[in-house]
């Protein structure tokens, strides 16, 4: 069995919309993180989106028996394309029918430049593929993105992006996901040591 335990990197304290625009985590919290460096598993693989909030935050939870795998890009974050660096007004008044269609119905909704939720889930699910082949009795911490978290979570559930959605994934929290044969089971979604 491998054993994913998804963490979301540290907070950005930003206002505006953040996908794959490079903005740094606020680590200051050394409590919260040894708390959830804690709670994680050791033996343990960690991979992480290449995005510096992800990155780092894979750093600071180092531990002699994490092996740390190099960073890749198909665990960032959804691209919000044009929409990145934009507040939410902005976004709904600029595409006021596409904006709305992308919340609410999540799957093939493109925004200008970026990417949908279907084509997040299929890049983030080849990474996740690939892992459970080469380590099928692995514990996995994955230091990711919101969306990228819940496409895992859509997954495991087997349920709508919408259903996905619905879930809150805090800053510094876990998602536990558990893969056997084919099969997928949800430990915890959003837990914060």
């Amino acid at each position: 069995m491998t054993v994913w335990h998804w963490v979301r990197h540290g907070p950005t304290h930003e206002k505006t919309f953040v996908g794959w625009r490079d903005v740094p985590a606020d680590l200051t919290d050394t409590a919260q993180i040894a708390r959830l460096s804690d709670h994680l598993p050791t033996p343990a693989i960690v991979i992480s989106s290449d995005l510096i909030r992800a990155s780092a935050t894979a750093d600071v939870l180092h531990h002699p028996e994490r092996e740390r795998l190099p960073h890749t890009a198909d665990l960032r974050e959804l691209h919000f394309g044009v929409w990145d660096g934009m507040h939410f007004t902005e976004v709904a008044a600029r595409d006021p029918e596409l904006s709305r269609a992308y919340w609410e119905t999540p799957g093939d909704v493109i925004p200008p430049g970026g990417e949908s939720w279907n084509q997040t889930a299929a890049r983030v699910n080849a990474v996740v593929d690939q892992l459970n082949a080469v380590h099928p009795d692995a514990h996995i911490i994955a230091v990711a993105h919101f969306g990228v978290i819940l496409t895992q979570v859509q997954r495991a559930m087997g349920a709508s992006p919408t259903e996905a959605m619905a879930h809150k994934i805090d800053n510094l929290s876990v998602t536990q996901l558990s893969h056997h044969k084919g099969e997928w089971d949800i430990g915890h979604i959003n837990h914060v040591p």
